[in-house]
Parts: structure tokens; sequence; C-alpha cells
């Protein structure tokens, strides 16, 4: 399924439910950290070893709210008019730029700290 297919598909079910009222940026927004906030619930508290068995140990529950955000991201992204494609691309440039590999290879410096 491509970006549109799927947009298209989120839309179709947040119309013919008549939602869209609801679902101005600022909520859509909120709605987003919320689900972000039920995925870091699976990790709190857990070493990164801990972390991994617990993506495997409840992969459904992890997948769900990775979907969550996902989908009240592409929804929030068509509201505003955005590509979200183009702009995750146009992000990825600017981050080769501030972190490039000879000063961030192998590192977890912020590029101000360079």
């Amino acid at each position: 399924m491509t970006c549109e297919e799927i947009t298209r598909r989120i839309l179709k079910f947040r119309d013919v439910r008549d939602w869209k009222q609801f679902h101005n940026p600022k909520d859509m927004a909120i709605a987003i950290s919320l689900e972000a906030g039920e995925l870091l619930e699976h990790f709190l508290w857990k070493s990164a070893e801990e972390s991994e068995a617990i993506c495997a140990e409840k992969r459904p529950h992890v997948q769900d709210e990775m979907a969550d955000i996902a989908i009240y991201l592409f929804e929030l992204a068509d509201n505003l008019g955005i590509d979200l494609l183009s702009a995750m691309e146009q992000k990825l440039e600017r981050n080769e730029i501030k972190y490039p590999v000879s000063k961030s290879k192998g590192k977890n410096t912020k590029y101000t700290d360079f």
C-alpha cells in the first residue's frame, strides 16, 4: 500500500464516522503525543536488553501503538497539506549535513556539541 492509499483509507475511516470536526491540528498533535506515551509505557524502567525482549514478547501491542502514531501523523500531514514523504526526505538531507559521518559515526553526540 502506498502512502496515498493508506492516507485515503485513514480519511475514509475518519469521514464515515464524522470525526473530522474533532481532528484539528492541536488535537491531532496531542493524540500523537498520547499514543507515543502509550508506546513508551512498554519500555519504562527497562534496560536496553529488557526493551529488546519486550519488543518480541509484546510485539502486537507495540505494533498497535506504533500504528496509532502513524495513523494520526498521516492524517495530520494530510490536514495540513504536508507531503510527509517529501518532508522526511528533506529532513534526512538536513540531518546528513548536521551529522556528517566524519563527526558522528559511532557517537550519540548532538550536532551542536561536535
